[in-house]
């Protein structure tokens, strides 16, 4: 069963009251109300306290709201966590992840901060240490007290350190892009692609966006609310597929083909591993309601 989706991942500074007002009418997945790259340096205490403010008013319906604090061993990351965690976000997002053990330390500060259970741990992964060890800060999720729910990818950081070229497409990142998919999928938790820069441009978001779905990203994080309809509809299944899926899982529940490993539908050969998919697309759309 799926009960949360994270299609649409919208990043809205918390220095920015009426965007933080103005999220309980979008039709985003996730709020992440944003403390660290979104906020000038000296306006750093007072978006904490807006933030604070408004996870504990809440009013977001059934939106999910995170939290990006300030970097581990910043002078704002303490701070940001006293105040942040006794709210109980969704989750609160940690960035520059670089291993297992920053993981685990976040969660022990989430404890100490008195956050409730529920508030998951979301990890930015935006450096070249962060890529060679993902499948080790992937397994930290193996541990329940590691709370780690989600792994966030930085396309424009991992380029800015590594020297790639963001260009159409991103040739130079697919590699590592396909790397986070697989250690989630190892580890089942779910990854989030970066963030398309262009917002005016809906038909290189698309492309990107279909991209993402088409190597298995769970969802898209977006910097301006006109881009969550098209990444809302893209992460979500299509007409045909909800058909198709119908169709198999009816194939499948007939009496003559419940010892059957392969069938044969619209001229096309079906497994029973295409049944799991099947109800996972028809779980996708219920979900999206």
């Amino acid at each position: 069963m799926i009960s949360k989706l994270k299609r649409s991942v919208l990043a809205m500074p918390g220095s920015n009251a009426r965007a933080l007002e103005k999220g309980k009418s979008l039709p985003a997945d996730v709020l992440m109300f944003e403390l660290e790259d979104g906020v000038a340096e000296g306006a750093k205490a007072m978006a904490r306290e807006q933030v604070a403010s408004a996870v504990t008013g809440g009013g977001y319906g059934q939106r999910q709201v995170v939290v990006r604090v300030n970097a581990r061993g910043s002078e704002w990351y303490k701070p940001d966590i006293s105040a942040i965690a006794p709210t109980g976000p969704d989750a609160i997002v940690i960035p520059k992840v670089n291993s297992r053990d920053d993981i685990l330390k976040a969660a022990a500060d989430l404890v100490a901060a008195g956050a409730p259970f529920k508030t998951k741990l979301w990890a930015m992964i935006e450096t070249p240490r962060a890529i060679f060890d993902i499948e080790k800060i992937a397994s930290a999720s193996d541990d329940p007290a590691s709370r780690l729910e989600v792994l966030v990818l930085g396309p424009n950081d991992i380029a800015k350190s590594t020297r790639a070229r963001l260009t159409p497409g991103r040739p130079a990142l697919l590699s590592w892009l396909s790397a986070g998919v697989l250690a989630a999928r190892v580890h089942n938790i779910e990854i989030i692609d970066g963030i398309y820069n262009d917002f005016n441009d809906e038909a290189g978001l698309r492309r990107e966006a279909e991209q993402g779905r088409d190597m298995g990203f769970d969802g898209k994080m977006l910097i301006h609310p006109n881009q969550i309809g098209p990444v809302n509809e893209i992460f979500a299944p299509s007409a045909e597929e909800v058909d198709f899926a119908r169709k198999i899982i009816a194939v499948f529940d007939e009496p003559e083909n419940a010892e059957k490993g392969v069938v044969q539908i619209d001229g096309k050969m079906v497994e029973r591993l295409h049944l799991d998919i099947a109800r996972r697309t028809l779980a996708l759309m219920e979900a999206a309601g």
